[in-house]
């Protein structure tokens, strides 16, 4: 059994937690799409979602408090020493699922439909790193590949349950600090961050294969990314077949989607390459361009 695992933000440290639940919703969609049934999710927060959750996920309330005052930018290690407890709290949760392997996800990516059965077919592996994934923004129904994928999104280790040592001794109640305190360092190793993951779990004699596949969607421009990463520049439309892969409910018409990914930049780029003035292409392009935006603003 594959358990999914994510945390949400604290309610204090959201710009509008009604679009956390809605990014939540969207990515319970995702993970729940498995062709396998042999799955289970877990949702670490501080306040249950406002919507009926989906079959095979389970929600955990933790009381822990916020951990930055509201609207002041501080350093990311309370961000993350928040999700990593809060992450520790799922893993014990996920225990009386037995589970053979974890993959801690963000609560607003998206994750390929056919990960728990690919895991199940795979048994007894050092499990797998997501190397090369996707890059998706909503605000422009655009996606492009994202290579060192693990180097930049959460949502990229399935890993066996037993190498997060779970305390056997601490339940769902835990405090904060006791939860710190059983977990040690993987806490901020390979629990609440992922970057250097890998290498951790290379240091420890695990061989964690690359997933042949791209597995997982990093979500930007949402305005709840602790990250804040945007997506600038051209990327390709979102198509048909990579959203029913990943579960990705598309937003934009077609003609807003081409538009947002190939014809946003501003015209002051052509001007930089052609002389408008001795060039009657660039005259053409730069009439063209001006009636599409038209049409599109129209069908808008």
């Amino acid at each position: 059994m594959l358990a999914f695992i994510t945390s949400l933000r604290h309610p204090k440290n959201a710009k509008d937690y009604a679009e956390v639940e809605s990014l939540l919703r969207d990515t319970l969609r995702s993970v729940t799409g498995q062709t396998s049934d042999d799955f289970v999710v877990i949702v670490v927060g501080n306040r249950a979602p406002s919507f009926p959750l989906p079959e095979r996920v389970h929600f955990v309330e933790v009381n822990y408090p916020a951990p930055a005052p509201r609207n002041v930018r501080i350093s990311r290690s309370p961000f993350i020493r928040d999700k990593g407890t809060k992450i520790g709290i799922g893993l014990i949760a996920a225990r009386q699922f037995s589970p053979d392997y974890v993959m801690i996800f963000d609560a607003d990516d998206f994750v390929h439909r056919g990960l728990a059965e690919f895991v199940g077919k795979n048994p007894g592996q050092d499990g797998w790193v997501i190397e090369e994934g996707w890059m998706y923004s909503r605000a422009r129904s655009a996606v492009r590949p994202q290579p060192n994928f693990n180097r930049t999104c959460g949502t990229s280790f399935i890993i066996p349950f037993e190498a997060y040592g779970v305390p056997p001794e601490l339940d769902v109640t835990a405090t904060r600090s006791e939860v710190r305190a059983a977990y040690g360092e993987r806490i901020s190793k390979i629990i609440g961050a992922h970057k250097w993951a890998d290498k951790w779990f290379a240091d420890r004699g695990m061989h964690v294969q690359t997933l042949p596949f791209k597995g997982a969607v990093y979500h930007v421009d949402t305005g709840e990314n602790h990250s804040r990463n945007v997506m600038s520049g051209k990327a390709r439309p979102l198509s048909s077949e990579l959203a029913a892969e990943f579960g990705i409910r598309p937003v934009r018409g077609r003609l807003r989607t081409y538009w947002a990914c190939y014809a946003s930049e501003p015209m002051a780029s052509l001007d930089e390459r052609l002389n408008p003035l001795t060039s009657p292409i660039a005259r053409l392009i730069k009439r063209v361009y001006r009636g599409v935006r038209r049409r599109v603003r129209r069908a808008s």
